[in-house]
């Protein structure tokens, strides 16, 4: 059993955004699996949510990450296209 919790440790200057109290926090207060980050600024952090919608649209609708024509489907994700080599 420790008998002291090692405390993650921030850095000044470095901004995230807790997924779990929705708010901003300057160094890293939560752990690393309820934030995004780090920012450059306190207001990037806070339209972190925003910035990751934007960037899963932008992920949706790039051929190459939505790619339906690969192995085992067809054009339309169907599951009965031909794979190529």
């Amino acid at each position: 059993m420790a008998l002291f919790k090692k405390r993650q440790v921030g850095k000044p200057g470095e901004w995230y955004y807790c997924l779990v109290h929705h708010k901003v926090e300057e160094g890293p207060e939560c752990p690393a699996k309820d934030r995004f980050g780090p920012y450059a600024t306190p207001e990037e952090a806070a339209h972190a949510m925003e910035t990751a919608q934007e960037r899963n649209l932008e992920w949706q609708n790039d051929p190459n990450w939505n790619d339906k024509t690969r192995e085992g489907q067809g054009e339309e994700g169907d599951g009965t296209g031909t794979a190529t080599p």
